[in-house]
């Protein structure tokens, strides 16, 4: 078994989205015909800071792969940086080192990982949070980790922007989420969890 955690806020748990399959179901249900082997774990917290997230995902992830069994099972971990630092105000710099903490924490505990950056939300914050999806970028980059692009995709896209529009506290719907999770799919997933990319995307 290989053990697959997502790890971010309400994004992560699918909050807002009428199937309740959020980007991480959709994700999960096209990638499971393709890797049966692989066990999928939602650790969401919503409204959390990547400070938060840094100090409880290992706990949590470690806590349902504690099977003696499981001590020499892949293991991977996503982290999904949500909008928190920016409604939160928390600084870049402390951004940075939150994920410099959670990236080389996973590394340490053997997990390989991906980062993911937030998606657009309220037009008030874009602007802060295309520079936290900058910092998330530029954190992933430094630590050769994968990295998706949340922002800049889905800020020039009609039906996110009519998802924001239409949804309440900045929650995508049906769409946004499947947006969402075409991107995750399209990036470097397959890859990272060494399936066949094109074989799986012809099949999807």
């Amino acid at each position: 078994m290989r053990n697959v955690f997502f790890v971010g806020d309400e994004l992560v748990a699918g909050h807002g989205d009428p199937k309740a399959l959020g980007w991480t179901g959709r994700v999960a249900a096209r990638t499971l015909p393709h890797a049966t082997d692989l066990a999928f774990h939602t650790l969401a917290v919503p409204g959390e800071t990547t400070g938060e997230m840094t100090s409880r995902w290992d706990e949590e992830a470690l806590r349902r792969i504690a099977r003696p069994e499981a001590a020499d099972e892949p293991r991977y971990a996503l982290f999904a940086v949500g909008r928190g630092d920016v409604t939160r105000s928390v600084s870049p710099t402390m951004t940075r080192l939150n994920l410099a903490n959670a990236l080389d924490r996973a590394s340490a505990l053997g997990f390989a990982t991906l980062l993911v950056g937030p998606p657009p939300g309220r037009k008030d914050e874009n602007q802060r949070i295309a520079e936290l999806a900058a910092v998330c970028e530029e954190s992933a980059a430094r630590r050769s980790v994968p990295y998706v692009d949340m922002y800049g995709p889905l800020a020039r896209h009609d039906q996110w922007a009519a998802d924001m529009d239409t949804g309440h506290d900045a929650l995508p719907l049906q769409a946004g989420y499947g947006l969402m999770a075409w991107l995750v799919l399209h990036s470097r997933w397959h890859a990272w969890l060494g399936i066949n990319d094109a074989e799986a995307l012809n099949n999807s």
